[in-house]
C-alpha cells in the first residue's frame, strides 16, 4: 500500500488542476485505488438480499412520511415516535444509510461557538451514548474516546478558550492544554509548532450503521414503518378554498399514500425532491474525502483530533486514522445521479493532497504509514455552512431535514428532535432560525449563481477561526439600496445579510469596493490582488477591539452629542391592510396596535409557548395615507410594519402562515424594494430635520411614537418619531427614486451641525447601551417577553387574546425561572457573546450580546441567567448576586443592572437633554 508521503510526492509531480477533473491513480507505484469505508459493518451487505421491490406494502395513508433513510431521515421518525405519532412512514428509495450517512466520519465534537448546537449536540450524544441502548438492549457503536482541538497560532487558542467559557454554562468538561501536556496525552503527535490545545474528553465517534439500525428499531417498536426500494416519484398538492397550497400525498412506483406532512430528508437529492413539489431547496453536492490509513503502533485509544489551522482531521479509526479535512478547490458533483447508491468516487489525489502536509505535520508517523482505502462520497452544503430546516414557505406541510454540511451525524439527533416538534406542534422546541429555511430571501433560494459561491466559500472556510465581525466574501451586491453607491464614495465598509449590502461603519480612507468572488484562486480565477475590503476584513480578524475601534467610537458619539444619520433601508417593510386587518393586528400582535391613525407602536410577535418570533414596529395608517405612493388601497383597517431586513423573509413566513391558519380576510404586501429609510438620530436631529420637514417637529406637534407623511426637499415620505439607539430623532421612509435628494438634503442641512454618517456597529454599540434588544441575539423564539424584560409590549391588563397569550399568562402566575440581566466590566476588555457568567462562585448562565459602550466607557453584555438551586430568577435574585464574566478563561468582575445604566428615565428619547 501507498504511503502518506508517497501519496503526497505522485500528486505533487502532476500539476494542480484548477478545474479538478477524477483521475483512476491505478499505477502501482501511485496511490491507493481501493474504495472502502473503514467499518466493520454496513448496510450495504444487506442489499442484495431483498428484492427489487419496496421491502413491505405502503399504507394508504399516514399522518407523516418521512422521505430519506439516513441519519435525520432515522432520527426525525424515531423522535417523532417519542413524542407519540405512531401512523408514520419512512421512504428510502435504496437501503437505509445508502446515500452519504454510510460513508460519513461519524465524529461529534461537543464545543462550537454557538449555545444552540452546544445544545444540539448534547442531545445526539445523549441518544447515541445512552438513551438507545437503553430502549433497545443494541450498542449504536458510539465510542468516547474524546476530542483534542490544535492551535497553532495565538487566535486559535484565544476561539479555544471562548469554547471553553461557553461549555462551562453546559457543563461539558474541557481543558486548555500546553504542548507539554498536549504531548503526553497525544504521544505520537508533534507539538513543537503548537500554542496549545484544547482537550474534551467526551467527545467521541458514532458509527452510521450501528446509529440508524437502532434508531428504526426504536421507532418501529412505537409503530413507526420503514419501508426501503421505495423510490418517491412525485409529490402530490392541493389547492385549499382560501389558494393555500397543501401537501396531499406522495406518489411512488408502487402506489400512493395520502398525508398532509412530508419530511425532506433525502440529502444530496433534496433538491429533487423539492423539485417535485414546487419546493426550492438551496443547496449543492460535492465531492468530501477521507482516507483510512494501515495500522498504526500507539495509536490506539488516542483522541479525535481537529488541526484546523491546517484544515484536516484525524479520526482514530481502531488501531489506524482517517485522515480528511476541507480543501479550497472541493469538486462539485453538479448532475447528481439518481441511482447512486453505496457509491464513492475515486479520489481526485490533487485536490486531497493539501490534507496529507498538515496531517504528516503533526503526526509524523502517518509519513511511512501505509493507505489502506479511500473514501470519496457525496456530501450536501448551504449557502452558509448551517442545514435546511423547517416548514417550505411555498407548501405547507412540506418540511426540510437537509443540506447537513457534513454534520448529518453528530446534529442529527438534536435536529431530529426539534424536527419532530416542529411537526407535531407548529414550532421547534429552541431557537432554529440559524437553520430555519426561512431565514433565506426568496429571491436567493433559486439563485445558482449565489447558492454556489457562497457554498463553497463556506466550505472552503469550514475549518477558519470564528471571528465576531467577519463577512463573506462570497454572493455580495445581491440587493442594494438607493443609497448604496452614494455612501459607498463616502467610504462606506458594508456588511452583507441574507443578500442585502448595509452599512458596517465607515472608513476614513476612503472607498472599499466589494469586487466579484474570486474562489480564493481556484478553478482558473485569478486571485485578487491588493483587495482593500478584504484587507479591512483582515483586520479584524481578532478577538481584541479592532483597529478601527476609534472610527466607530466617533460615529457613536457623534450620535450622542449631535448628530448621526443611518442607512436602514434593508429594513423590511410590510402592508397589512383588508377587512379582517384589525382581527389579524389584534392576535399577531403582543402589543395593542389598534391606536388613532398616525400611532406607532413597538411590539413583539410571538409563538403559542409565548416565545419571541420577532419584535418590530407597527404603524396604524389613515385612509387618507394612501395618498402616499407606496401605500396601498385597503378596505377596513391599514397597518405598516417595519422590520429588520435581517430577518424579513422569517417575519414574511411566521405573519403569512399565522393569516392562513386562522383566515383572515386582509393581505400582506411586501413594499420592502420600493422604498428606503434614513434614520437621522441624536440631540440635533430636530435642528436639522427641522430644515428639511415641512412640518413642525416640536414634541407637542410631533410626540415621540408618531408617525406623519410630509414633505422633505420637497418629496413626500412618512416620517415616525422612533429611535433605535436612544436619542431624539426621526426615521424617514423614502420612495425609491427620493432616497437620494432626501439624504443629500438631510446631508446639506446638517452640515453646520457636526453631522456624520454611521453605520449597524455604532447602532449595535449604542442600542446595547440603551438596553434595546436585537432579535436572535438577546431575544430569541425560545425566549418571552417576561424573560426579556418586554412586559410592557404585552396587552395582558386588556382581554383581547393573541397569539402567546395563555402562555406568558401561565409564566407570570409560576414566576420567572430565567431573566435577561444586563451587565457592565469596569476593565477595558473586548465581549462578544458566549461568555460564562458567574454569581456566587457557580456558572448561572451566559453572555448573548456584547459590545462596548463608548458613552459609559465600559463593555456591556447581556445574559440569560437562572436559579442553579431550581428556584425562581426573581429580581432580588438578580440584586443580591456577586457577579464576573469569564472571557477566554479569565474572569472580570461585573456589576448586573436591573434598568440600562445610559437613560434609565429614558428622557433623550422624548428629546429631553
Amino acid at each position: 500500500m501507498a504511503s502518506l508521503r508517497r501519496a503526497l510526492r505522485t500528486a505533487t509531480f502532476h500539476p494542480l488542476p484548477w478545474r479538478p477533473q477524477l483521475r483512476n491513480l491505478s499505477t502501482p507505484k501511485g496511490p491507493t485505488t481501493e474504495k472502502s469505508v473503514p467499518y466493520q459493518q454496513t448496510l450495504k451487505e444487506n442489499k442484495d438480499s431483498v428484492g427489487s421491490g419496496p421491502t413491505r406494502p405502503l399504507p394508504k395513508s399516514a399522518d407523516v412520511v418521512v422521505v430519506g433513510g439516513g441519519s435525520l431521515g432515522c432520527q426525525t421518525l424515531y423522535h417523532l415516535a417519542k413524542l407519540g405519532l405512531t401512523n408514520i412512514v419512512l421512504l428510502e428509495r435504496d437501503k437505509l444509510t445508502s446515500g452519504t450517512t454510510w460513508h460519513t466520519a461519524g465524529l461529534l465534537w461537543q464545543l462550537r461557538p454557538s449555545d444552540v448546537e452546544v445544545e444540539l449536540l448534547a442531545h445526539t450524544r445523549q441518544v447515541v451514548s445512552h438513551d438507545l441502548e437503553k430502549e433497545t438492549g443494541l450498542h449504536t457503536g458510539w465510542i468516547q474516546n474524546g476530542g483534542l482541538f490544535i492551535a497553532s497560532n495565538r487566535q486559535r487558542l484565544d476561539e479555544y478558550k471562548r469554547l471553553m467559557s461557553l461549555g462551562k454554562a453546559y457543563g461539558i468538561e474541557s481543558h486548555v492544554l500546553t504542548p507539554a501536556e498536549t504531548k503526553a496525552l497525544y504521544p505520537l503527535m508533534n507539538v513543537e509548532d503548537l500554542y496549545g490545545t484544547l482537550y474534551v474528553p467526551q467527545d467521541g465517534t458514532m458509527d452510521p450503521a450501528g446509529t440508524c439500525t437502532t434508531l428504526i428499531r426504536a421507532a418501529s417498536a412505537r409503530g413507526a414503518q420503514v419501508i426501503e426500494n421505495c423510490p418517491v416519484t412525485g409529490i402530490q398538492v392541493r389547492t385549499d378554498d382560501f389558494g393555500v397550497r397543501r401537501v396531499a400525498a406522495v406518489d411512488t412506483d408502487y402506489g400512493s399514500i395520502q398525508t398532509s406532512c412530508v419530511v425532506n430528508c433525502a440529502g444530496v437529492w433534496a433538491s429533487t425532491l423539492g423539485k417535485m413539489a414546487g419546493v426550492k431547496v438551496p443547496l449543492v453536492a460535492m465531492h468530501h474525502a477521507y482516507v483510512v490509513t494501515e495500522r498504526i503502533e500507539g495509536i490506539q485509544n488516542m483522541p479525535n483530533v481537529r488541526d484546523h489551522d491546517a484544515s484536516v482531521y484525524l479520526r482514530l479509526q481502531g488501531d489506524a486514522l482517517s485522515v480528511g479535512g476541507y480543501e479550497s478547490n472541493p469538486i462539485f458533483w453538479d448532475k447528481v445521479s439518481d441511482k447512486f447508491a453505496f457509491g464513492l468516487f475515486d479520489l481526485d489525489w490533487d485536490v486531497f493532497t493539501q490534507h496529507i502536509e498538515g496531517a504528516i505535520n503533526r503526526v509524523p508517523v502517518l509519513e511511512k504509514t501505509g493507505i489502506k482505502s479511500t473514501v470519496c462520497g457525496p456530501e450536501s452544503f448551504t449557502a452558509d455552512h448551517k442545514p435546511l430546516m423547517g416548514e417550505a414557505p411555498e407548501l405547507r406541510g412540506f418540511f426540510l431535514g437537509c443540506g447537513f454540511n457534513s454534520a448529518g451525524m453528530m446534529l442529527g439527533g438534536g435536529c431530529g428532535k426539534e424536527l419532530a416538534h416542529w411537526i407535531i406542534h407548529g414550532y421547534p422546541e429552541k431557537d432554529m432560525y440559524g437553520y430555519d429555511i426561512r431565514r433565506f430571501h426568496h429571491s436567493l433560494t433559486d439563485n445558482h449563481h449565489w447558492i454556489r459561491e457562497r457554498s463553497h466559500e463556506s466550505y472552503a472556510k469550514n475549518y477558519s477561526v470564528v471571528f465576531p465581525h467577519d463577512e463573506p466574501l462570497a454572493g455580495r451586491n445581491m440587493r442594494r439600496d438607493p443609497l448604496h453607491e452614494e455612501l459607498l464614495q463616502q467610504g462606506c465598509v458594508f456588511q452583507e445579510r441574507h443578500g442585502w449590502e448595509r452599512p458596517g461603519w465607515f472608513n476614513p480612507q476612503g472607498p472599499a469596493p466589494i469586487l466579484p468572488y474570486d474562489y480564493y484562486g481556484a478553478y482558473e480565477h485569478q486571485s485578487h490582488e491588493d483587495y482593500k475590503y478584504n484587507k479591512l476584513l483582515g483586520n479584524e480578524y481578532t478577538f481584541d477591539f479592532p483597529p478601527h475601534h476609534d472610527v466607530i467610537q466617533k460615529e457613536c458619539l457623534s450620535c450622542r452629542n449631535a448628530v448621526a444619520v443611518f442607512d436602514m433601508s434593508y429594513f423590511g417593510k410590510f402592508y397589512l391592510v383588508g377587512p379582517e386587518a384589525r382581527k389579524a393586528a389584534d392576535w399577531l400582535f403582543s402589543a395593542d396596535v389598534h391606536k388613532p391613525p398616525g400611532s406607532t407602536v413597538y411590539t413583539c410577535m410571538l409563538n403559542h409557548r409565548g416565545g419571541t418570533e420577532s419584535d418590530l414596529t407597527v404603524s396604524r395608517l389613515a385612509r387618507d395615507s394612501e395618498a402616499f405612493p407606496p401605500t396601498p388601497s385597503f378596505e377596513g383597517d391599514g397597518y405598516y410594519l417595519a422590520v429588520g431586513g435581517a430577518t424579513a423573509q422569517y417575519n414574511w413566513s411566521h405573519i403569512t402562515t399565522v393569516l392562513q391558519d386562522k383566515k383572515f380576510n386582509c393581505q400582506l404586501i411586501d413594499c420592502s424594494e420600493e422604498m428606503g429609510m434614513i434614520s437621522i438620530q441624536g440631540p440635533q436631529s430636530r435642528a436639522v430635520l427641522q430644515e428639511v420637514l415641512e412640518t413642525d417637529l416640536s414634541n407637542e406637534a410631533f410626540p415621540f411614537s408618531t408617525h406623519k407623511l410630509v414633505k422633505a426637499a420637497g418629496h413626500l415620505v412618512q416620517a415616525m418619531r422612533l429611535s433605535f439607539v436612544g436619542e431624539m430623532g426621526w426615521e424617514l421612509h423614502i420612495p425609491k427614486a427620493s432616497c437620494v435628494p432626501v439624504y443629500k438634503a438631510v446631508m446639506k442641512a446638517g452640515a453646520k451641525h457636526g453631522i456624520t454618517n454611521a453605520g449597524y456597529r455604532a447602532i449595535d454599540s449604542l442600542s446595547i447601551e440603551k438596553g434595546y434588544r436585537h432579535w436572535h441575539a438577546d431575544l430569541r423564539s425560545d425566549d418571552t417577553p417576561l424573560e426579556a424584560g418586554l412586559a410592557f409590549t404585552c396587552k395582558l391588563k386588556s382581554t383581547i387574546p393573541f397569539l402567546g397569550r395563555e402562555a406568558l399568562e401561565k409564566q407570570k402566575a409560576s414566576g420567572l425561572l430565567r431573566r435577561l440581566v444586563c451587565f457592565t466590566v469596569d476593565k477595558k476588555v473586548p465581549m462578544f457573546g458566549l461568555e460564562a457568567i458567574w454569581r456566587n462562585g457557580k456558572v448561572v448562565g451566559h453572555i448573548r450580546r456584547a459590545d462596548f459602550g463608548f458613552t459609559i466607557n465600559k463593555t456591556i453584555a447581556y445574559g440569560y441567567i437562572q436559579n442553579p438551586e431550581g428556584g425562581l430568577a426573581s429580581l432580588e435574585f438578580v440584586k443580591s448576586g456577586d457577579y464576573a464574566l469569564e472571557r477566554m478563561g479569565v474572569t472580570y468582575p461585573a456589576q448586573a443592572h436591573v434598568k440600562s445604566p445610559f437613560d434609565p428615565d429614558n428622557k433623550r428619547v422624548k428629546g429631553i437633554y
